[in-house]
C-alpha cells in the first residue's frame, strides 16, 4: 500500500511539474515575443533619431544662411538708410538755397533760418511746397511786370 501511495504522489508531482512547465513554457514565449518587438521598437527608435540628428544639421545649417543673408540685408539696409540721410541733407540744404533765392528777390517775406532744422518729412514738405509756391507766385508777378 505504501507503494501505491509514493506511486500516486510522484504521479501527482509529476502532473504538477508538467503543468508547471506547460505555464513557464507560456510565459518564455510570451516574453520572447515580447522581446522581439522590444528589439524592433528599439531599432525604430535609433532609426528615428539618426533621422532627427541629420535633420537638425540641416536645419542648422539653414540657420547659418539665413543668419547669413539678413546679416547682408541689414548692412545693405544700413547703407541706404545712409545714403538716404545724405539725399535728405541735400534736400534740405537746397530748400535752404531756394529759401534764400525767395527771400532775396522778394523781400517781403520774414527771414528764415539759413541753415535747415531737422523736422518731421511732413514739415520739410509743406515747407518745400510753401517755398515753390512763393518762388512760383513772384515769377509769375515778374514776368507780368515784364509783359505790361
Amino acid at each position: 500500500m505504501i507503494v501505491v501511495l509514493i506511486e500516486t504522489l510522484v504521479c501527482v508531482l509529476l502532473a504538477t511539474t508538467i503543468g508547471w512547465c506547460v505555464v513557464l513554457d507560456r510565459r518564455l514565449r510570451k516574453l520572447k515575443a515580447d522581446e522581439q518587438m522590444m528589439r524592433r521598437t528599439i531599432v525604430d527608435l535609433v532609426s528615428a533619431t539618426e533621422k532627427a540628428e541629420r535633420a537638425v544639421a540641416g536645419l542648422r545649417g539653414i540657420v547659418t544662411d539665413c543668419d547669413q543673408t539678413i546679416a547682408a540685408h541689414l548692412r545693405d539696409a544700413e547703407r541706404h538708410a545712409t545714403d538716404l540721410a545724405g539725399y535728405i541733407r541735400s534736400g534740405d540744404d537746397v530748400i535752404a538755397r531756394i529759401a534764400r533765392i525767395v527771400e532775396t528777390a522778394g523781400g517781403d517775406a520774414p527771414p528764415r533760418a539759413l541753415a535747415p532744422t531737422p523736422e518731421a518729412p511732413a514739415t520739410r514738405l509743406s515747407a518745400t511746397l510753401a517755398a515753390a509756391q512763393t518762388f512760383a507766385d513772384r515769377a509769375q508777378r515778374r514776368a507780368g511786370r515784364q509783359a505790361a
